[in-house]
């Protein structure tokens, strides 16, 4: 898993990188809110949010490799604020994706969706 850390809060980082995507036309899927389930069923959890998205310009030449990617894909960012009260930022690299599924004629959409990744989370964490 590729870890940020990141200079501000678990929903602002989010909206951060909700903004940065809607720029570049990918498709927000969903975003979930783990914390307030959890207070849902009168449980705690710091604060923690996940946010799907997706472009099947990057995703789909992932799928005609290896359809497996399905379940890895739209990709997924996970914000959480550790016991320390730190932020983080997370993902599953698109390398480890292609890598786990044994895809070896990939390589172009992999490179592409990684250097679209780091740019995104690179924003909305700093």
């Amino acid at each position: 898993m590729i870890k940020k850390l990141s200079q501000y809060d678990v929903s602002t980082t989010l909206d951060r990188l909700e903004s940065a995507l809607k720029e570049k036309g990918i498709a927000i899927v969903a975003r979930v809110d783990h914390a307030a389930s959890a207070k849902k069923v009168d449980m705690e959890l710091r604060p923690t949010q996940i946010l799907f998205f997706g472009n099947p310009e990057l995703g789909a030449p992932l799928m005609q490799s290896n359809q497996m990617a399905g379940l890895d894909l739209p990709m997924k960012v996970l914000a959480w604020k550790d016991e320390n009260g730190k932020t983080w930022l997370g993902y599953h690299s698109p390398q480890q994706i292609a890598d786990n599924l044994h895809m070896t004629d990939a390589a172009e959409a992999v490179n592409m969706l990684a250097g679209v990744m780091e740019k995104l989370t690179e924003h909305a964490t700093t």
